[in-house]
């Protein structure tokens, strides 16, 4: 078992577009400029700068990361008293109220859920880089987690948008999204890219030895 290669498309000679996922039998796989007959979009054997880009947007991702973290996410006024809150010390009031439920899901999936995400695309762009041939199975199940994931990173914007329409209908106070609340959507936003421009299949592809992008 140990010699036997994966089929792939690739070898197969096979090309999937990535707009509307039909397959095409070309000649070679190593042909470009193809189109896509069904939606005459430009079809390519993997995607273009597929490392370089994945790499462009994770370091974007975690720089915005920490502003994300630092800067308030929501500006409260209530009776002329001024309360700004960031996604920790939000999550520390949560737990002050004994909504340990909802605190612990907006911990995981604010703090922990775009860091893992981060963590986890960089481990995959640099095992492919370093031509690793280490588990690719458990590998390809890591990236298909990771876009599942991505989802629930927008909880606390939802949380955050649900609240200022509740407020706003009761006239109780003023909530305003905070400069954090952008820079945590930025860093979702970004993730959810790199996750989308990383082509998984470069790992089976390091199996056979070709560095093909």
């Amino acid at each position: 078992m140990r010699g036997l290669l994966p089929i792939t498309a690739k070898n197969s000679g096979i090309l999937a577009c990535e707009t509307c996922h039909k397959l095409i039998v070309c000649d070679t796989v190593s042909e470009k400029g193809a189109t896509c007959p069904r939606c005459k979009r430009a079809i390519h054997v993997r995607k273009k700068d597929s490392l370089n880009r994945t790499w462009a947007l994770l370091v974007a991702a975690l720089v915005l990361y920490i502003p994300a973290n630092l800067f308030p996410i929501m500006t409260l006024i209530s009776f002329g008293r001024e309360s700004r809150e960031t996604i920790l010390s939000g999550i520390y009031q949560l737990f002050l109220s004994d909504q340990w439920v909802i605190a612990i899901v907006v911990l995981l999936a604010s703090v922990f859920v775009p860091i893992f995400k981060i963590a986890a695309l960089a481990f995959l762009v640099i095992s492919v880089q370093m031509g690793l041939t280490w588990r690719p199975v458990f590998r390809a199940r890591l990236y298909r987690f990771v876009e599942w994931i991505g989802r629930w990173s927008m909880i606390d914007i939802f949380m955050i948008s649900v609240l200022i329409a509740l407020v706003k209908l009761k006239a109780l106070a003023t909530i305003e999204a905070g400069p954090g609340a952008l820079a945590f959507a930025a860093v979702v936003i970004l993730t959810m890219y790199a996750s989308k421009t990383f082509d998984p299949r470069l790992m089976w592809d390091r199996l056979e030895g070709e560095i093909d992008e």
